[in-house]
Protein backbone atom coordinates (compact mmCIF):
# COMPACT_ATOMS: atom_id res chain seq x y z
CA UNK A 1 0.00 0.00 0.00
CA UNK A 2 3.07 2.21 0.85
CA UNK A 3 4.48 1.25 -2.25
CA UNK A 4 1.51 2.78 -4.65
CA UNK A 5 1.03 5.75 -2.54
CA UNK A 6 4.91 6.64 -3.33
CA UNK A 7 4.02 5.70 -6.74
CA UNK A 8 1.02 8.28 -6.83
CA UNK A 9 2.89 10.97 -5.23
CA UNK A 10 5.54 10.37 -7.78
CA UNK A 11 3.18 10.86 -10.83
CA UNK A 12 1.35 13.53 -9.08
CA UNK A 13 4.86 15.48 -9.03
CA UNK A 14 5.75 14.36 -12.70
CA UNK A 15 2.76 15.41 -13.95
CA UNK A 16 3.21 18.73 -12.23
CA UNK A 17 6.37 19.18 -13.42
CA UNK A 18 5.27 18.65 -16.96
CA UNK A 19 2.41 21.44 -16.58
CA UNK A 20 4.26 23.96 -15.11
CA UNK A 21 5.62 26.46 -17.01
CA UNK A 22 7.14 30.04 -16.16
CA UNK A 23 4.51 32.82 -16.92
CA UNK A 24 4.43 35.94 -16.81
CA UNK A 25 2.53 37.28 -13.77
CA UNK A 26 -0.09 39.34 -16.11
CA UNK A 27 -1.07 36.09 -18.12
CA UNK A 28 -4.54 35.71 -17.66
CA UNK A 29 -6.28 32.12 -16.34
CA UNK A 30 -1.97 31.39 -16.37
CA UNK A 31 -2.72 27.54 -14.64
CA UNK A 32 -5.43 26.68 -17.65
CA UNK A 33 -3.10 28.23 -19.86
CA UNK A 34 -0.49 25.63 -18.67
CA UNK A 35 -3.01 22.29 -18.70
CA UNK A 36 -4.21 23.65 -22.28
CA UNK A 37 0.02 24.16 -23.55
CA UNK A 38 0.55 20.46 -21.67
CA UNK A 39 -2.26 19.18 -23.56
CA UNK A 40 -0.97 20.36 -27.00
CA UNK A 41 2.79 18.97 -25.73
CA UNK A 42 1.53 15.75 -25.33
CA UNK A 43 -0.44 15.33 -28.31
CA UNK A 44 1.90 17.04 -30.48
CA UNK A 45 4.87 14.25 -29.46
CA UNK A 46 2.35 11.45 -29.50
CA UNK A 47 1.96 12.88 -33.41
CA UNK A 48 5.59 13.00 -33.87
CA UNK A 49 6.25 9.72 -32.49
CA UNK A 50 3.76 7.94 -35.40
CA UNK A 51 5.33 10.61 -37.99
CA UNK A 52 8.96 9.03 -36.87
CA UNK A 53 7.24 5.35 -37.37
CA UNK A 54 6.23 6.62 -40.93
CA UNK A 55 2.72 5.36 -40.17
CA UNK A 56 1.21 8.97 -41.38
CA UNK A 57 2.39 13.08 -41.33
CA UNK A 58 2.47 13.81 -37.61
CA UNK A 59 -0.01 16.83 -39.12
CA UNK A 60 -2.64 14.87 -40.81
CA UNK A 61 -2.50 12.75 -37.36
CA UNK A 62 -3.02 15.92 -35.41
CA UNK A 63 -5.67 17.12 -37.68
CA UNK A 64 -7.97 14.33 -37.22
CA UNK A 65 -6.92 14.78 -33.55
CA UNK A 66 -8.29 18.00 -33.30
CA UNK A 67 -11.79 17.32 -35.47
CA UNK A 68 -12.36 13.95 -33.64
CA UNK A 69 -12.19 16.10 -30.02
CA UNK A 70 -14.03 18.97 -31.55
CA UNK A 71 -16.94 16.49 -32.52
CA UNK A 72 -17.89 16.20 -28.57
CA UNK A 73 -18.71 20.18 -28.74
CA UNK A 74 -22.09 21.14 -30.03
CA UNK A 75 -22.66 24.88 -30.86
CA UNK A 76 -26.03 26.41 -31.25
CA UNK A 77 -26.81 28.19 -34.62
CA UNK A 78 -30.99 28.68 -34.25
CA UNK A 79 -30.67 32.39 -35.39
CA UNK A 80 -28.15 32.15 -38.67
CA UNK A 81 -28.66 30.02 -41.59
CA UNK A 82 -25.41 27.63 -41.99
CA UNK A 83 -25.10 26.57 -45.24
CA UNK A 84 -21.37 25.16 -47.10
CA UNK A 85 -20.48 26.49 -51.04
CA UNK A 86 -18.42 26.06 -53.37
CA UNK A 87 -16.64 29.62 -55.02
CA UNK A 88 -14.41 29.18 -57.35
CA UNK A 89 -13.01 25.26 -56.83
CA UNK A 90 -13.13 26.85 -52.65
CA UNK A 91 -14.83 24.96 -50.32
CA UNK A 92 -16.36 27.99 -48.27
CA UNK A 93 -18.71 28.20 -45.09
CA UNK A 94 -21.61 30.95 -45.18
CA UNK A 95 -23.47 32.46 -42.05
CA UNK A 96 -26.45 34.40 -42.76
CA UNK A 97 -28.31 36.58 -40.44
CA UNK A 98 -32.25 36.70 -41.03
CA UNK A 99 -33.63 39.57 -42.47
CA UNK A 100 -34.59 42.46 -40.50
CA UNK A 101 -37.80 44.56 -41.46
CA UNK A 102 -36.99 45.88 -44.93
CA UNK A 103 -33.44 45.80 -44.71
CA UNK A 104 -32.07 44.95 -48.36
CA UNK A 105 -28.00 44.93 -48.46
CA UNK A 106 -25.99 43.74 -45.30
CA UNK A 107 -22.43 43.92 -44.56
CA UNK A 108 -20.03 41.06 -44.97
CA UNK A 109 -16.65 39.85 -43.57
CA UNK A 110 -14.64 37.15 -45.48
CA UNK A 111 -12.80 35.33 -42.74
CA UNK A 112 -9.54 32.87 -42.92
CA UNK A 113 -8.99 30.60 -40.05
CA UNK A 114 -5.81 29.92 -38.69
CA UNK A 115 -3.61 26.86 -37.87
CA UNK A 116 -0.64 26.98 -39.12
CA UNK A 117 -1.79 26.89 -42.70
CA UNK A 118 -2.02 22.91 -41.36
CA UNK A 119 -4.42 22.91 -38.99
CA UNK A 120 -8.16 23.60 -37.75
CA UNK A 121 -11.45 24.27 -40.15
CA UNK A 122 -14.26 26.63 -41.10
CA UNK A 123 -15.92 23.44 -39.98
CA UNK A 124 -14.72 22.79 -36.54
CA UNK A 125 -16.76 24.27 -33.51
CA UNK A 126 -14.04 26.79 -32.56
CA UNK A 127 -14.01 28.93 -35.94
CA UNK A 128 -18.03 27.71 -36.56
CA UNK A 129 -18.79 29.32 -32.98
CA UNK A 130 -16.87 32.71 -34.12
CA UNK A 131 -18.54 33.27 -37.34
CA UNK A 132 -21.36 32.69 -35.75
CA UNK A 133 -21.24 35.35 -33.29
CA UNK A 134 -19.94 37.60 -35.89
CA UNK A 135 -23.03 37.34 -37.88
CA UNK A 136 -25.09 37.34 -35.22
CA UNK A 137 -23.27 40.77 -33.89
CA UNK A 138 -22.61 42.44 -36.84
CA UNK A 139 -25.72 41.00 -38.36
CA UNK A 140 -23.55 40.75 -41.31
CA UNK A 141 -22.93 37.91 -43.99
CA UNK A 142 -19.98 36.32 -42.79
CA UNK A 143 -17.95 33.70 -45.35
CA UNK A 144 -15.07 31.35 -43.55
CA UNK A 145 -12.85 29.64 -46.38
CA UNK A 146 -12.10 26.35 -46.04
CA UNK A 147 -8.57 26.69 -47.85
CA UNK A 148 -6.38 23.32 -48.48
CA UNK A 149 -3.54 22.55 -45.84
CA UNK A 150 -0.52 21.27 -45.08
CA UNK A 151 0.75 18.65 -46.25
CA UNK A 152 -1.77 18.03 -48.69
CA UNK A 153 -0.53 21.30 -50.48
CA UNK A 154 1.81 23.71 -49.78
CA UNK A 155 2.58 27.06 -50.48
CA UNK A 156 1.34 29.27 -52.69
CA UNK A 157 -1.66 26.93 -52.73
CA UNK A 158 -3.20 28.01 -49.42
CA UNK A 159 -2.79 31.85 -50.47
CA UNK A 160 -4.48 30.96 -54.26
CA UNK A 161 -7.54 28.83 -52.19
CA UNK A 162 -7.92 32.34 -50.21
CA UNK A 163 -7.73 34.84 -53.49
CA UNK A 164 -9.91 32.68 -55.37
CA UNK A 165 -12.27 32.16 -52.85
CA UNK A 166 -12.56 35.83 -52.17
CA UNK A 167 -12.15 37.25 -55.68
CA UNK A 168 -15.44 34.69 -56.35
CA UNK A 169 -17.25 36.54 -53.86
CA UNK A 170 -16.70 39.95 -54.76
CA UNK A 171 -18.53 39.50 -57.87
CA UNK A 172 -21.43 41.72 -58.16
CA UNK A 173 -24.03 38.79 -59.02
CA UNK A 174 -22.74 36.55 -56.19
CA UNK A 175 -22.69 39.37 -53.62
CA UNK A 176 -26.63 40.18 -54.83
CA UNK A 177 -26.81 36.69 -54.30
CA UNK A 178 -26.71 37.02 -50.21
CA UNK A 179 -27.83 40.44 -50.35
CA UNK A 180 -24.38 41.74 -49.15
CA UNK A 181 -23.40 45.49 -49.49
CA UNK A 182 -20.48 45.93 -52.12
CA UNK A 183 -18.84 49.15 -50.34
CA UNK A 184 -19.24 47.04 -47.11
CA UNK A 185 -17.22 44.23 -46.98
CA UNK A 186 -14.27 43.30 -45.01
CA UNK A 187 -10.82 40.66 -45.09
CA UNK A 188 -10.20 39.57 -41.53
CA UNK A 189 -8.31 36.30 -40.65
CA UNK A 190 -6.19 34.95 -37.26
CA UNK A 191 -2.50 33.79 -37.32
CA UNK A 192 -2.08 31.96 -40.47
CA UNK A 193 -4.95 33.21 -41.70
CA UNK A 194 -3.99 37.05 -40.71
CA UNK A 195 -1.05 35.98 -43.11
CA UNK A 196 -3.50 35.10 -45.84
CA UNK A 197 -5.92 37.90 -45.24
CA UNK A 198 -2.87 40.41 -45.52
CA UNK A 199 -1.68 38.67 -48.66
CA UNK A 200 -4.84 38.59 -49.87
CA UNK A 201 -5.46 42.39 -49.36
CA UNK A 202 -2.15 43.11 -51.10
CA UNK A 203 -3.18 41.16 -54.11
CA UNK A 204 -6.60 42.61 -54.67
CA UNK A 205 -5.30 46.19 -54.10
CA UNK A 206 -2.86 45.19 -57.21
CA UNK A 207 -5.57 44.04 -58.91
CA UNK A 208 -6.97 46.39 -61.98
CA UNK A 209 -9.69 44.62 -63.51
CA UNK A 210 -11.17 44.26 -59.82
CA UNK A 211 -14.55 46.72 -59.83
CA UNK A 212 -15.17 45.87 -56.15
CA UNK A 213 -12.91 46.00 -53.05
CA UNK A 214 -12.70 45.68 -49.52
CA UNK A 215 -13.78 48.48 -47.34
CA UNK A 216 -11.52 46.93 -44.52
CA UNK A 217 -8.94 44.31 -43.21
CA UNK A 218 -8.86 43.22 -39.79
CA UNK A 219 -5.93 40.89 -38.43
CA UNK A 220 -5.99 39.32 -35.61
CA UNK A 221 -2.21 38.27 -34.25
CA UNK A 222 -1.18 38.27 -37.88
CA UNK A 223 2.32 36.10 -38.78
CA UNK A 224 3.24 38.63 -41.83
CA UNK A 225 7.64 37.23 -42.04
CA UNK A 226 9.94 34.73 -41.57
CA UNK A 227 12.97 37.32 -42.36
CA UNK A 228 13.91 37.69 -38.54
CA UNK A 229 13.14 34.95 -36.06
CA UNK A 230 14.78 37.15 -33.68
CA UNK A 231 13.00 40.45 -33.54
CA UNK A 232 11.99 41.54 -29.31
CA UNK A 233 8.60 39.49 -29.29
CA UNK A 234 10.28 36.15 -30.53
CA UNK A 235 13.26 36.68 -27.97
CA UNK A 236 10.97 37.50 -25.44
CA UNK A 237 8.50 34.74 -25.79
CA UNK A 238 10.53 32.15 -27.48
CA UNK A 239 9.00 29.49 -24.59
CA UNK A 240 5.32 31.34 -24.46
CA UNK A 241 2.39 28.61 -24.31
CA UNK A 242 0.45 27.36 -27.73
CA UNK A 243 3.23 28.84 -29.72
CA UNK A 244 6.60 28.93 -28.48
CA UNK A 245 9.31 29.86 -31.76
CA UNK A 246 10.77 26.74 -32.35
CA UNK A 247 6.92 25.65 -33.33
CA UNK A 248 6.32 28.64 -35.61
CA UNK A 249 9.48 27.86 -37.36
CA UNK A 250 8.19 24.16 -38.10
CA UNK A 251 5.24 25.29 -39.53
CA UNK A 252 7.10 28.06 -41.86
CA UNK A 253 9.31 25.02 -42.86
CA UNK A 254 6.08 22.70 -43.45
CA UNK A 255 4.25 25.74 -45.43
CA UNK A 256 7.01 26.03 -48.11
CA UNK A 257 8.07 21.98 -48.02
CA UNK A 258 11.35 22.73 -46.72
CA UNK A 259 13.86 20.34 -44.87
CA UNK A 260 13.86 20.53 -41.22
CA UNK A 261 17.63 20.88 -41.18
CA UNK A 262 17.38 24.10 -42.20
CA UNK A 263 14.99 24.48 -38.43
CA UNK A 264 18.31 25.94 -36.29
CA UNK A 265 20.12 28.10 -39.36
CA UNK A 266 17.00 29.72 -39.55
CA UNK A 267 16.36 30.07 -35.58
CA UNK A 268 19.53 31.68 -35.69
CA UNK A 269 19.07 34.29 -38.73
CA UNK A 270 21.21 32.71 -41.19
CA UNK A 271 19.26 32.79 -44.02
CA UNK A 272 19.23 36.20 -43.90
CA UNK A 273 22.87 37.07 -43.15
CA UNK A 274 24.69 40.29 -44.18
CA UNK A 275 26.38 38.48 -47.17
CA UNK A 276 22.80 36.57 -48.19
CA UNK A 277 22.72 38.84 -51.26
CA UNK A 278 18.46 37.64 -52.23
CA UNK A 279 17.82 39.44 -48.77
CA UNK A 280 19.37 42.34 -48.79
CA UNK A 281 16.83 44.45 -50.27
CA UNK A 282 14.46 43.42 -47.82
CA UNK A 283 16.37 44.25 -44.89
CA UNK A 284 15.55 47.93 -44.59
CA UNK A 285 11.84 46.78 -44.47
CA UNK A 286 12.39 44.71 -41.64
CA UNK A 287 14.35 46.86 -39.12
CA UNK A 288 12.48 46.42 -36.07
CA UNK A 289 14.32 48.94 -34.21
CA UNK A 290 12.95 51.62 -35.78
CA UNK A 291 9.56 50.18 -36.30
CA UNK A 292 8.98 48.91 -32.51
CA UNK A 293 8.34 51.57 -29.62
CA UNK A 294 11.20 51.51 -27.30
CA UNK A 295 8.27 49.80 -24.77
CA UNK A 296 8.44 46.45 -26.92
CA UNK A 297 12.52 47.00 -27.77
CA UNK A 298 13.39 46.71 -23.81
CA UNK A 299 16.40 45.69 -24.01
CA UNK A 300 16.84 43.46 -26.56
CA UNK A 301 19.47 43.42 -29.70
CA UNK A 302 18.81 42.26 -33.11
CA UNK A 303 20.73 39.15 -33.66
CA UNK A 304 22.55 40.35 -37.38
CA UNK A 305 24.87 37.45 -38.81
CA UNK A 306 27.66 38.59 -40.51
CA UNK A 307 28.21 35.44 -42.74
CA UNK A 308 25.36 32.96 -43.47
CA UNK A 309 23.80 30.09 -45.47
CA UNK A 310 23.04 31.39 -48.82
CA UNK A 311 21.49 27.83 -50.04
CA UNK A 312 18.32 28.61 -47.99
CA UNK A 313 17.22 31.06 -49.43
CA UNK A 314 18.13 29.50 -52.70
CA UNK A 315 16.33 26.16 -51.90
CA UNK A 316 13.55 27.70 -50.33
CA UNK A 317 12.71 30.85 -52.28
CA UNK A 318 9.28 31.34 -50.77
CA UNK A 319 10.96 32.87 -47.35
CA UNK A 320 11.31 36.31 -49.27
CA UNK A 321 8.08 35.75 -51.50
CA UNK A 322 5.58 38.88 -50.36
CA UNK A 323 2.78 36.31 -51.05
CA UNK A 324 4.43 34.30 -48.00
CA UNK A 325 5.52 37.14 -45.82
CA UNK A 326 3.52 40.67 -46.39
CA UNK A 327 5.64 42.84 -43.65
CA UNK A 328 8.13 42.51 -46.83
CA UNK A 329 5.98 44.64 -49.03
CA UNK A 330 7.12 47.83 -51.31
CA UNK A 331 5.62 50.88 -49.94
CA UNK A 332 3.99 51.05 -53.00
CA UNK A 333 1.61 48.34 -52.44
CA UNK A 334 0.98 49.31 -48.44
CA UNK A 335 -0.29 52.48 -49.77
CA UNK A 336 -2.61 50.67 -51.81
CA UNK A 337 -3.77 49.03 -48.75
CA UNK A 338 -7.74 49.55 -46.64
CA UNK A 339 -8.33 50.91 -43.38
CA UNK A 340 -6.69 48.44 -40.83
CA UNK A 341 -7.12 46.77 -37.33
CA UNK A 342 -4.39 44.61 -36.27
CA UNK A 343 -4.65 43.04 -32.83
CA UNK A 344 -1.69 42.00 -30.95
CA UNK A 345 -1.01 40.20 -27.73
CA UNK A 346 2.39 40.95 -25.53
CA UNK A 347 3.08 37.20 -24.79
CA UNK A 348 2.88 35.90 -28.34
CA UNK A 349 5.88 35.53 -30.70
CA UNK A 350 4.50 37.34 -33.20
CA UNK A 351 3.50 40.66 -31.54
CA UNK A 352 6.06 42.40 -33.35
CA UNK A 353 4.72 41.21 -36.79
CA UNK A 354 1.54 42.48 -36.13
CA UNK A 355 3.01 46.03 -34.27
CA UNK A 356 5.98 46.34 -37.56
CA UNK A 357 3.18 45.73 -40.21
CA UNK A 358 0.96 48.62 -38.13
CA UNK A 359 3.83 50.72 -38.10
CA UNK A 360 4.61 50.17 -42.34
CA UNK A 361 1.27 50.59 -42.73
CA UNK A 362 0.69 54.17 -40.90
CA UNK A 363 3.92 55.61 -42.64
CA UNK A 364 2.43 54.72 -45.87
CA UNK A 365 -0.97 56.91 -45.20
CA UNK A 366 -2.92 54.11 -44.05
CA UNK A 367 -5.64 54.36 -41.40
CA UNK A 368 -4.56 52.00 -38.46
CA UNK A 369 -6.04 50.39 -35.26
CA UNK A 370 -3.44 48.64 -33.13
CA UNK A 371 -5.14 47.05 -30.55
CA UNK A 372 -2.55 45.60 -28.04
CA UNK A 373 -3.36 43.61 -25.07
CA UNK A 374 -0.73 43.34 -22.46
CA UNK A 375 -2.55 40.17 -20.86
CA UNK A 376 -3.32 37.83 -23.39
CA UNK A 377 -1.76 35.12 -25.74
CA UNK A 378 -1.70 33.64 -29.33
CA UNK A 379 -4.28 31.82 -30.66
CA UNK A 380 -7.05 33.13 -27.20
CA UNK A 381 -9.64 34.71 -29.71
CA UNK A 382 -11.08 31.18 -30.44
CA UNK A 383 -10.94 29.92 -27.13
CA UNK A 384 -14.18 30.86 -25.45
CA UNK A 385 -16.03 27.54 -25.60
CA UNK A 386 -15.38 25.09 -22.60
CA UNK A 387 -13.57 23.41 -21.61
CA UNK A 388 -10.74 25.64 -23.57
CA UNK A 389 -12.75 29.10 -22.66
CA UNK A 390 -10.38 32.04 -21.50
CA UNK A 391 -11.06 35.46 -20.62
CA UNK A 392 -8.38 36.95 -22.32
CA UNK A 393 -10.53 35.15 -25.70
CA UNK A 394 -14.02 36.69 -24.61
CA UNK A 395 -12.12 40.06 -23.98
CA UNK A 396 -10.13 39.88 -27.61
CA UNK A 397 -12.97 38.65 -29.71
CA UNK A 398 -15.28 41.44 -28.24
CA UNK A 399 -12.63 44.33 -28.75
CA UNK A 400 -12.10 42.90 -32.40
CA UNK A 401 -16.42 43.10 -33.03
CA UNK A 402 -16.97 45.91 -31.98
CA UNK A 403 -14.08 47.60 -34.15
CA UNK A 404 -15.99 45.97 -37.37
CA UNK A 405 -18.96 47.44 -36.08
CA UNK A 406 -18.24 50.84 -35.84
CA UNK A 407 -16.09 50.85 -38.88
CA UNK A 408 -17.99 48.54 -41.24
Amino acid sequence: MRAAWVLLAALAALSAYYVYLPLPGTVSDPWKLMLLDATFRAVQQTCHLIHYLRLSHHLIVLNYLICTFDKLKSVSSEDINITDAVFDGVEVRVFEPPAKGDERLKRSVVYIHGGGWALASARTSLYNNLCRIMAESLNAVVVSVEYRLVPEVCFPEQFHDALRATKHFLQPDVLAEYSVDPSRIAISGDSAGGNLAAAVCQQLSKDEHLTIRPKLQALIYPVLQAFDFNTPSYQQNMNMPVLPRYVMINYWIDYFNGNYDFAHSLLINNHTALDVGQALSFRGRLNWTSLLPSSFKKNYKPVIQTTGKAEIIQEIPALLDVRAVPLLAENETLQLQPKTYILTCENDVLRDDGVMYAKRLENAGVEVTLDHFDDCFHGCMIFTIWPTDFSAGIQTRNSYIKWLDENL
